[in-house]
């Protein structure tokens, strides 16, 4: 155990991200292996973004998520996943402009002559 001050904070940072970090890993084995169990849209979508979180929390390095979500996208092709069909929305409308009365403008108030 730590002596010094700064060593006891350090050791008691470690402990809390260390508990982080493995509660994100536990997240994102979850997610892979409904995946491999079960390949659909959803679960395709949910291994993506917990790939993204982990991330987004320094867990995983890019480059590595960016492998990893090409590996699972290869293979929900493979297993006759639809992978577009998830994303598309029904499209949105602008919501209509109604016709308001402009609002009457206030004259601008006169300054007040300067004090000499």
């Amino acid at each position: 155990m730590p002596i010094i001050k700064s060593a006891i904070k350090r050791a008691k940072q470690t402990i809390k991200r260390r508990e982080r970090n493995v509660t994100t890993k536990r997240d994102l084995k979850d997610a892979v292996k409904a995946f491999t169990t079960k390949p659909s849209t959803t679960t395709l979508s949910a291994v993506q973004s917990a790939i993204d979180t982990a991330v987004k929390k320094n867990v995983l390095n890019k480059n590595t998520a960016s492998r990893r979500k090409a590996l699972f996208s290869k293979q929900a092709k493979e297993a006759g996943v639809k992978i577009g069909a998830a994303k598309k929305a029904a499209p949105k409308t602008a919501p209509k402009a109604t016709a308001k009365p402009a609002a009457a403008k206030k004259p601008a108030a006169k300054k007040a002559p300067a004090k000499k």
